[in-house]
């Protein structure tokens, strides 16, 4: 399955509890609770290049399947990990005490992070 393409974000829940519990500012977390972000994601083979915008904040991080990488966090903190495939369309890593797991089924993209009984979720679609 391939995930390119570009999904904005139509509904999240836990967002505030979970920015607060990884340590992003409450002014940070105020303003960007309601941004409808945007995802785009190009995948070439293993080879995955997201670019994240919300609001005037983009991250853009880029990853192999199996590959250590860094990837930089909503905090603008740069954290080691691995990307691995599960299944045929399912992305995930941990880092720093988080789970995080990205699933495609047709044209929505679930997104799950988990940091000790926290779970981040958000539910975004392909545009």
């Amino acid at each position: 399955m391939n995930f390119s393409g570009k999904y904005q974000v139509q509904s999240q829940e836990n967002f505030e509890s979970f920015m607060k519990a990884i340590g992003l500012p409450d002014d940070l977390i105020q303003k960007g609770k309601d941004i409808k972000g945007v995802t785009e994601i190009v995948q070439t083979g293993k080879h995955f290049k997201l670019t994240i915008t919300t609001g005037s904040k983009v991250i853009q991080n880029e990853f192999t399947l199996g590959e250590e990488c860094e990837l930089e966090l909503m905090t603008g903190e740069k954290v080691k990990a691995v990307v691995q495939l599960e299944g045929e369309n399912r992305l995930v890593t941990s880092f720093k005490g988080i789970k995080s797991v990205s699933e495609l089924n047709g044209d929505t993209m679930t997104h799950t992070m988990t940091l000790g009984d926290i779970v981040f979720k958000r539910l975004s679609k392909r545009i």
